[in-house]
């Protein structure tokens, strides 16, 4: 008889005693999640991203743009998405599980995230309450936009982001993300 292996589900105290040796950890529902650093196409396509966000964010009065090192902690899990659009805190010192809800998530795959990034984060942050994740697939020069409620939207070609509090869209070239 096949028996099932058990698998160890680490903690937040767990995660932050990991050394700070140049990997990405995470933690979502008790599994970790290691992470080589980032390629250089990975953090170009974040860059061109974040130029293309930045004025629109701004303008929009939707928040600031965060990059790996800021958290998105809940329920005993924590990520470091590559891009995040949040409000900033209202107060100094407000730890990371009482900053406000992120209205967007990016994770750009690489082919040690991608089954994550496809699965598991994924249900995570729709769980989370966060308004809308994006999957970038740099092979396949597309974005999955993914909102609770709603069938998944692979764009090609351009991508349009309505947040829900934004005056106005933004339409995304995504030539320009993946040149």
């Amino acid at each position: 008889m096949h028996m099932a292996t058990a698998t160890k589900r680490w903690t937040l105290e767990e995660l932050h005693s990991l050394p700070d040796d140049g990997n990405k950890y995470e933690l979502v529902r008790g599994e970790l999640f290691v992470t080589p650093p980032p390629t250089v196409d990975h953090e170009t396509i974040l860059a061109r991203l974040s130029r293309i966000l930045e004025p629109y964010v701004a303008q929009q009065g939707l928040g600031l743009i965060y990059h790996p090192r800021a958290v998105l902690r809940f329920k005993g899990s924590e990520v470091e998405p590559d891009l995040m659009v949040r409000q900033p805190p209202a107060k100094p010192k407000t730890p990371w599980d009482q900053a406000p809800l992120p209205i967007l998530l990016v994770e750009v795959l690489s082919d040690s995230t991608r089954r994550r990034d496809r699965m598991q984060k994924k249900t995570f942050y729709v769980d989370t309450g966060v308004e809308e994740y994006w999957i970038v697939d740099g092979e396949s020069t597309t974005i999955t936009s993914v909102r609770a409620g709603r069938a998944d939207v692979v764009a090609r070609g351009e991508l349009t982001w309505s947040p829900d509090k934004a005056t106005s869209p933004l339409t995304i070239d995504l030539a320009v993300v993946f040149s």
